[in-house]
C-alpha cells in the first residue's frame, strides 16, 4: 500500500511510513422534525462528508524495514507541507493505493508530537474530509454548480504500447523505474487494481 496526496501542477507528497490502521467514517445526513401529538420524526437529508484519518511519523533516519521508499522526506521539512495543506483554500487528491481510495479531499486536522528517546522523528495524527462540489438552487429552478478547483489530470499523457510495464514507462518518461508507484497512484482508476495489467491504447497521466 502507498499512499500520495497530490496536488498543484501534478506535483505529489508519497508518505514514507504506512500507518497501522486507516479509519473511514461515513454517516447519513437527516433532519429531525417534532409533530405536535405524534413525536420526532427524522427525514434523510443525503449522505454526509465522508472522513479519513490516520496516524504514523517521519522519520529522521532511513530504515529499510519500515520505510517506504530510499530517498525520504526531511521531518520538518514534512511537516511544512502538511501544514500548507491545512491553511489552503484548494482541495488535494488523496490516493491509497490498493483500497480504491482516489478522492479530493481538504486537510482539517493535523496534529503532531515528538516522543523521548527518537530524536528528530515526528508524529502526526491526521483527517481528511472528501471534497464535492457546492451545489446553489437558482431563481429559475435549475441547478447551478460553484466553480470550483478542477482536479482533472491535465498534464502530460503516455499511451501504453505493447511490452510496456509500469517500470519501463517510469524510466522512460520519468528518469527512474523506480517512480513506477506514482504512475500507478495517478492512474489508478484507468489501470484497476493490478499495477501489472496495464494495456496498449490506455492513456497514463505523468506525474512530475
Amino acid at each position: 500500500m502507498e499512499i500520495y496526496l497530490f496536488y498543484g501542477d501534478k506535483k505529489y507528497f508519497h508518505f514514507p511510513v504506512n500507518p497501522e490502521e486507516i479509519h473511514f467514517s461515513r454517516s447519513k445526513g437527516y433532519e429531525t422534525v417534532n409533530m405536535l401529538q405524534h413525536g420526532e420524526f427524522d427525514f434523510a437529508q443525503g449522505d454526509k462528508i465522508k472522513e479519513i484519518n490516520f496516524s504514523s511519523f517521519f522519520p529522521k533516519e532511513y530504515d529499510p524495514s519500515y520505510c517506504r521508499f530510499r530517498k525520504i522526506p526531511d521531518p520538518m521539512v514534512a511537516v511544512n507541507v502538511l501544514n500548507r495543506f491545512l491553511v489552503s483554500a484548494e482541495p488535494v487528491r488523496l490516493v491509497i493505493s490498493h483500497t480504491g481510495i482516489n478522492v479530493p479531499v481538504y486537510l482539517i486536522s493535523y496534529n503532531s508530537s515528538f516522543r523521548g528517546g527518537e530524536p528528530g522523528d515526528i508524529y502526526f495524527d491526521l483527517t481528511f474530509r472528501t471534497w464535492r462540489d457546492a451545489k446553489l438552487q437558482s431563481k429559475s429552478g435549475g441547478v447551478k454548480a460553484l466553480k470550483r478547483t478542477d482536479l482533472k489530470p491535465t498534464g502530460k499523457t503516455y499511451t501504453v504500447k505493447s511490452g510496456d510495464s509500469l517500470s519501463k514507462i517510469a524510466k522512460l518518461e520519468l528518469g527512474s523505474a523506480n517512480k513506477w508507484k506514482a504512475l500507478y497512484a495517478l492512474n489508478v482508476k484507468v489501470i484497476g487494481p493490478d499495477a501489472n495489467l496495464i494495456k496498449p491504447g490506455q492513456k497514463l497521466v505523468m506525474p512530475k
